[in-house]
C-alpha cells in the first residue's frame, strides 16, 4: 500500500516553490549545487538562513503541538537528576543535574564523610558564555588531586584541553585545538592527548609534563610526541587498563588495528607495538597482572579471545575462548578474580554478559552468563573503575524497561537495584508493550525489527515511525526514551529495522551491509517496512522514516528505490552525497571511511557508490514530505549535505509535500549541546511527524 498524505497537507506547487530560497539563490553554471560547499561565500549562509526561514513559516501552524510536546515531554520526565555515587580511592563522585539547568555540576567528598561535598566542574556555570558546550573527556588524576578535561565550544569538535587542581585552582588553558581523548599516567604529573592532522584525523598521541609556576597555578611543560600514525584510514586513541599497569595506544582502521603499551608508572618510556598490524585483523588489549587478554579475528571472524604471558607477550596466543558460529565476542573487561566479557548472540539479536572467573593457577573455576531482564533488552557494564571490586555495576534497559542501574554481587549472586529513571504522567512504562518480528529479506535474510506501542493498541494497524542506522557494526540495542511517549500516547508506534551493515547480529551482520553488500541495508529497510504492515503492525498508508547520520544514507537510499512506501521521513546531519564525499580525500572521515564504504579511485568501487549515494539517485519521484537537519559547524556531515538535497529535490518538483531545510548555525553533528534545546528540536522534529503521520494531537481511543 502507497504512503499517503494527511488531507490538510500544504501545497508545494510550482508557484509555491517560486518564491523558494532555491529559486532565488539558484546559480544556472551550478545545477548540483556545489557552490553551497563554500562556507566563506556570503551567500551560502543567506540562502541557509532564508532556508531556515521558510522552514519556520511552514512549521508555524504546529508551533502550539511542538510546544504540547516538549512541554508534555517536560512533565514526563524527572528534570532534576542525581548520578550515581561513584567511590575511588579517596573521594566519592557524582553530577547533579538541577530541574532548570541544562548541564551538570560536578561534586565530591572525601570517603566516609558525605558532610564535606564540595563542587568542582559548574558545566552550566560554563555554558553560560557561549551558545554551545560540550564536553569531550575528563581525567582525574590518580591521586585525585588534579582534574583534565576537554571542551568543544563550537560544535567542530575541535578541543581544548582545560587543568584544574581540585582542592583551590582555577580551571587553567594548557592547549587548544586537540583531540578530545586524555589519559593520566600513574605518575600523577604526566598527561597523555592527542592531535588532529589537516583532516580532523587524530594522527598522533602526545605526553604532556604538568607542573606549577611561582604562584602555584597549573602549568604544562613541552609537549612531546611520543606515537604518529601516518596511515590516512588509520585513527590514534589512548586509555588504560583497569589494572592501571599499562597505558594503551591504539591505531586502527576500520578493519585493522595495532596496540601500542607504555608502562603507566614509567610514561617516559617509548611505546612498544604489542603486535603488528596484519590487514584485516583486528584486536584489543586488557590486562591481570601475569597476562594480557586479546580479543582478535585472526582466524576467527567472530572474534575469540586469547591470553599470553605478560613477561613474553611476543610468545604465541593461548586459545581461552573460542571462536564460534553463532556468538561474536564484542568486549573484554579484566578484573583481579577474571573477565567480564560482552557477547552478541546472533540468531536472536541480544546482547549477553559473561562471567569468566579463575583460580589461583589461572584455570577457570566460573563461567556463566549474568541474567537478562527480558528480551531484547540491552544490558552492559557500568562505569568500575576498581580492579578489586566483587559487585559489577549493570545497567539494563529495553523499549518498555526505563533506564535502570543494578549491583550484582559476584558472591551471593544477590542483586540491588541502585537506581531506575523515573516515568510520570498518565502512560507508565507498564502499559506499553515491544514486539520483535522479523522480516524476511530479498535474498531469505531474516531481518530483526522492534516495535514499542501502547499495550492497549494491539492488534490494530497503527501509524508508525521507522527508525533505522545500518552502518559501522554499530548496534541498535533497545532503549527507552521519555520524549518517545509523546508519539506512543497519541497511538503512534514506534519500530527499528536492524538491518544489515549494524552489530545487531553480531560480525556476519555487519560485513553482509558493508562495501560491495551495501544495498543490503536498504533493502532491509524496506522489508522491515513490508513486513510491519503484512504483520498487522502498522498501517501502510501512515508510515515516516528516520535516520541521523549514515542512518540518513540508508532512509535517503531508501527513498530513491521506493519513493512512496512512506508518507514522511526525517532525515538529521544525513550522510548522502556518499560520492562526492569518498572523492575527496581532504574532508574530515573521508579516508578512514574507505575500508566501510570502498574508495571510489577504484572505478568498480566508483561505480558501486555512484549506484545507491542518494544525490546521485535523485530523480522526478513523488517523494514523501521530508523534514531535514543540519548543523553549520558540523565536521562529520557537513551542512552542504543535506542543503544540496533540500535545493535539488526543490528544484525537482515532484515531492507529495514539503521539502524543508532547517540548519542549526550554533551546532556540529550532534545538534544542541543542551538538553532544552535539544528536547526543542526533538519536539519540533515529532511535531512534523504527527502532521505527517495524520495524527497531530488526536489520541487514539482505547478499542
Amino acid at each position: 500500500m502507497k504512503a499517503q498524505l494527511p488531507r490538510h497537507a500544504l501545497d508545494s506547487s510550482s508557484s509555491n516553490q517560486s518564491r523558494s530560497p532555491v529559486a532565488r539563490f539558484r546559480r544556472a553554471d551550478d545545477p548540483e549545487w556545489h557552490w553551497l560547499e563554500d562556507r566563506e561565500d556570503p551567500d551560502v549562509s543567506a540562502f541557509l538562513e532564508a532556508a531556515n526561514r521558510e522552514s519556520r513559516d511552514w512549521m508555524a501552524p504546529l508551533d502550539s503541538l511542538a510546544e504540547r510536546l516538549y512541554h508534555g515531554h517536560l512533565a514526563r520526565r524527572e528534570l532534576s537528576v542525581l548520578g550515581l555515587r561513584t567511590p575511588l580511592d579517596h573521594y566519592t563522585y557524582w553530577s547533579e543535574t538541577a530541574a532548570a539547568a541544562d548541564y551538570p555540576v560536578w561534586w565530591r567528598h572525601p570517603n566516609g564523610n558525605a558532610e564535606a561535598a564540595t563542587p568542582f566542574l559548574d558545566l552550566q556555570a560554563r555554558a553560560e558564555r557561549q551558545p554551545f558546550l560540550e564536553l569531550g573527556d575528563m581525567a582525574l588524576s590518580p591521586d585525585e588531586e588534579w582534574l583534565a578535561w576537554t571542551e568543544d565550544i563550537s560544535g567542530d569538535e575541535r578541543y581544548t584541553l582545560y587543568l584544574m587542581r581540585l582542592a583551590d585552582g582555577d580551571p587553567v588553558v594548557l592547549l587548544e585545538d586537540i583531540a578530545p581523548e586524555l589519559s593520566w599516567a600513574e605518575d600523577n604529573r604526566t598527561l597523555f592527548f592527542t592531535r588532529f592532522d589537516a583532516t580532523l584525523r587524530p594522527d598522533s598521541v602526545w605526553r604532556l609534563p604538568v607542573m606549577t609556576d611561582g604562584t602555584g597555578r597549573p602549568a604544562a611543560g613541552e609537549p612531546t610526541r611520543v606515537l604518529e600514525e601516518r596511515d590516512a584510514e588509520f585513527w590514534v586513541g589512548l586509555g588504560k587498563t583497569r589494572s592501571r599497569e599499562w597505558l594503551v595506544l591504539e591505531t586502527a582502521s576500520k578493519d585493522t588495528s595495532e596496540c601500542y603499551l607504555i608502562p603507566a608508572k614509567a610514561p617516559d618510556q617509548p611505546p612498544h607495538c604489542f603486535r603488528p598490524r596484519e590487514k584485516g585483523v583486528e584486536y584489543a588489549l586488557d590486562h591481570r597482572p601475569g597476562h594480557f587478554y586479546i580479543l582478535h579475528n585472526r582466524e576467527a571472524p567472530h572474534f575469540c579471545l586469547a591470553m599470553v604471558d605478560e613477561a613474553t607477550p611476543e610468545a604465541g596466543w593461548q586459545p581461552l575462548i573460542a571462536h564460534r558460529d553463532d556468538d561474536t565476542l564484542e568486549g573484554v573487561d579484566a578484573f583481579s578474580w577474571g573477565l567480564v566479557v560482552t557477547e552478541r548472540d546472533h540468531h536472536e539479536a541480544q546482547v549477553h554478559i559473561r562471567v569468566v572467573e579463575f583460580d589461583a593457577g589461572h584455570a577457570i573455576e566460573r563461567d556463566e552468563r549474568l541474567p537478562l531482564p527480558e528480551a531484547p533488552c540491552s544490558l552492559a557494564l557500568g562505569d568500575m573503575p576498581h580492579f578489586d571490586s566483587r559487585r559489577l555495576r549493570l545497567r539494563e534497559e529495553s523499549f518498555v524497561l526505563p533506564v535502570r542501574w543494578l549491583e550484582h554481587d559476584l558472591d551471593s549472586g544477590e542483586r540491588r537495584l541502585l537506581k531506575t529513571q523515573p516515568v510520570h504522567g498518565d502512560l507508565q512504562p507498564d502499559d506499553l508493550c515491544c514486539e520483535r518480528l522479523w522480516a524476511r529479506g530479498h535474498d531469505g535474510a531474516r531481518i530483526p525489527v522492534s516495535v514499542v506501542m501502547r499495550a492497549d493498541l494491539t492488534g490494530h494497524p497503527l501509524p508508525t515511525l521507522l527508525y533505522g542506522y545500518g552502518a559501522y557494526g554499530e548496534v541498535l540495542d533497545p532503549w527507552f526514551s521519555v520524549a518517545r511517549l509523546e508519539l506512543l500516547s497519541r497511538g503512534v508506534a514506534f519500530a527499528v529495522a536492524h538491518v544489515r551493515g549494524g552489530g545487531d547480529r553480531g560480525e556476519p551482520w555487519y560485513l553482509a551491509g558493508k562495501l560491495e553488500h551495501k544495498e543490503n541495508s536498504f533493502r532491509d529497510f524496506l522489508a522491515a517496512r513490508d513486513a510491519l504492515v503484512d504483520q498487522g503492525f502498522s498501517d501502510g498508508g501512515r508510515i515516516a522514516a528516520y535516520g541521523a547520520s549514515a542512518g540518513g544514507l540508508l532512509v535517503g537510499a531508501s527513498l530513491n528505490l521506493e519513493p512512496e512506501a512512506f508518507c514522511a521521513a526525517v532525515l538529521d546531519v544525513p550522510f548522502i552525497d556518499v560520492l562526492r564525499t569518498m572523492e575527496n580525500p581532504d574532508l574530515p572521515l573521508t579516508t578512514a571511511e574507505y575500508t566501510e564504504w570502498g574508495n571510489p579511485e577504484d572505478p568498480d568501487v566508483r561505480n558501486r557508490i555512484l549506484g545507491y549515494s542518494p544525490l546521485d539517485n535523485l530523480t522526478a519521484q513523488p517523494y514523501p514530505p521530508l523534514f531535514l537537519q543540519g548543523g553549520w559547524n558540523d565536521s562529520r556531515v557537513p551542512y552542504w549535505e543535506p542543503a544540496k538535497l533540500y535545493a535539488r529535490l526543490t528544484e525537482l518538483g515532484s515531492a507529495r509535500g514539503p521539502v524543508l531545510l532547517r540548519t542549526d548555525m550554533e551546532a556540529g553533528h550532534g545538534g544542541a549541546s543542551g538538553r532544552f534545546k535539544a528536547w526543542h528540536d526533538s519536539a519540533r522534529q515529532d511535531a512534523f511527524i504527527l502532521w505527517a503521520l495524520g495524527v497531530e494531537e488526536r489520541a487514539i481511543e482505547k478499542p
